[in-house]
C-alpha cells in the first residue's frame, strides 16, 4: 500500500503543480484587466479571451481528470464524462484559436500600421472576433462528442471510461487536428515569418511602414505618400528640402518676428522627431517579433506530439502508442494552457504594472514615488 501510495504521489504532485500555475496566471491576467482600465485597449481583449479559456482549463478539466489519470477509472458518471469532455474539447480548441488571433492581430499592428491604428477606436471588431473563436472552438468538437453514439447506433465507450466516440476514428481525427493544429501553426509561422520580413525590409531600407494622417500641410502629406511607397530616409529628407525650397517665399512673409522658426530648422525638427520615431517604433515591433517567435515554438512543442500520437493511435485502434506515452502528450496540451499566462501578458509592460499593483502594491507606490522628480 505504501508503495503505491507514493507511486502516486509523485505524478500528483505534478498534476497539482500544472493545475496550481494554469489557475493562479489566468485567474491574475483576469483580475489585472478588471481593475486596470488601462489595459483596457483593442488588442488586449483578446489575452481576456485567451485567459479564460485556459482559466476554463484549469477550473474544471483538471481537477476531474486527475482521480480518472491516477486510478484508470472514471468514477463520476457518464453525464459528467459527456460534459468533461464537451468542456475539455472547447477551451483546448478555444486557446488554439485565440493564440492565432493574438498573432494575426500583431501581424496586423505591424504590417499594416496605419489601417490598424484607424481602427483602434471601434470595440466591435475585437468583440465579434471574441465570440467567433468559441463559435468556432464549438462546432469543431462539440456536435461529435454529443451525437456521435446516436449517429453509430452504439457506443464505443467501455464501462469505467472516459473518452470520445471518435477516439479511434482515423478520418475524424486527421480533419479535426489538421483544423485545430496543423493550419494554426501554419497560420501563426506565416504571420511571424511576415514580420521579420517586414522589420528586415524597413531596416534595409531605413525606412517605416506609419504615419500619421496628413494635415494640411505639404510636408507632412509628401512624408506620408513617400512613406506608403515605401521611400528610403534620404529620399524624403530631399523631397521635404524640395517643399521646403518651393513654401519659402510664403513662409518669408508669414515671418513677422527673428524668432520665427526658419524653413531649414523646421526641416530638421521633422526628420528628427521622424528618427525618433521610426527607431521607437522598430524597437516596439522587434520584441513582438521575439514574443511571437516563442509563442510558435512553444505552442508547437506543446501540441505536435500529441496530435500526431492521436493521429497514430486512431489508424491502429490503439494498439502501437503506449497509454503512458499518450497520457505524456496529452498533459503537455494542459501545459500550454499554463505557460500561456506567461508568454503573452507578463511580455508587455502595461501588464506587468498591472500585476505588480495587484501583488506588490507598496513596491509599486515606491517605484512611483522615487520617479517623481523632487520639488
Amino acid at each position: 500500500l505504501m508503495k503505491n501510495i507514493y507511486l502516486l504521489s509523485e505524478p500528483l504532485n505534478f498534476f497539482l503543480l500544472t493545475q496550481f500555475f494554469g489557475f493562479f496566471g489566468n485567474v491574475l491576467v483576469i483580475l489585472a484587466f478588471i481593475l486596470d482600465r488601462n489595459l483596457r485597449h483593442r488588442s488586449n481583449y483578446f489575452f481576456l479571451n485567451l485567459a479564460i479559456s485556459d482559466f476554463a482549463v484549469g477550473v474544471f478539466c483538471m481537477p476531474l481528470y486527475i482521480p480518472y489519470a491516477l486510478t484508470g477509472t472514471w468514477h463520476l458518471g457518464k453525464g459528467l464524462c459527456k460534459l468533461w469532455l464537451l468542456m475539455d474539447y472547447l477551451v483546448c480548441s478555444a486557446s488554439v484559436f485565440n493564440i492565432v488571433l493574438i498573432s494575426y492581430d500583431r501581424f496586423l499592428s505591424v504590417t499594416k500600421a496605419v489601417s490598424y491604428r484607424a481602427q483602434q477606436g471601434m470595440m466591435s471588431s475585437p468583440v465579434v472576433k471574441m465570440v467567433a473563436i468559441w463559435i468556432l472552438a464549438f462546432l469543431l468538437y462539440s456536435p461529435a462528442v454529443l451525437l456521435w453514439e446516436y449517429m453509430t447506433g452504439c457506443s464505443m465507450v467501455e464501462e469505467g471510461q472516459c473518452y470520445a466516440e471518435f477516439f479511434n476514428n482515423w478520418y475524424f481525427l486527421l480533419c479535426a487536428s489538421t483544423l485545430e493544429f496543423f493550419v494554426p501553426l501554419i497560420s501563426v509561422t506565416y504571420f511571424n515569418v511576415s514580420i521579420f520580413y517586414n522589420i528586415q525590409r524597413r531596416q534595409r531600407r531605413g525606412s517605416i511602414q506609419y504615419c500619421e494622417s496628413p494635415g494640411s500641410s505639404s510636408v507632412s502629406w509628401r512624408f506620408c505618400f513617400l512613406l506608403r511607397r515605401g521611400s528610403s530616409l534620404s529620399e524624403m529628407e530631399n523631397s521635404v528640402s524640395s517643399v521646403m525650397r518651393s513654401s519659402r517665399p510664403s513662409l518669408a512673409s508669414n515671418c513677422t518676428s527673428p524668432t520665427a522658426t526658419s524653413p531649414v530648422a523646421v526641416k530638421r525638427d521633422f526628420s528628427a522627431s521622424f528618427r525618433a520615431n521610426s527607431r521607437s517604433r522598430l524597437q516596439r515591433d522587434k520584441k513582438i517579433a521575439k514574443s511571437l517567435a516563442i509563442i510558435v515554438c512553444v505552442f508547437a512543442i506543446c501540441w505536435a506530439p500529441y496530435t500526431l500520437l492521436m493521429i497514430i493511435r486512431g489508424a491502429c485502434q490503439g494498439k502501437c502508442v503506449h497509454p503512458i506515452l499518450y497520457e505524456i502528450t496529452f498533459w503537455l496540451l494542459w501545459i500550454n494552457s499554463s505557460l500561456n499566462p506567461f508568454l503573452y501578458p507578463l511580455c508587455h509592460m502595461r501588464f506587468q504594472m498591472a500585476f505588480m499593483k495587484i501583488l506588490c502594491p507598496q513596491k509599486l507606490a515606491a517605484l512611483r514615488s522615487n520617479d517623481t522628480p523632487s520639488v
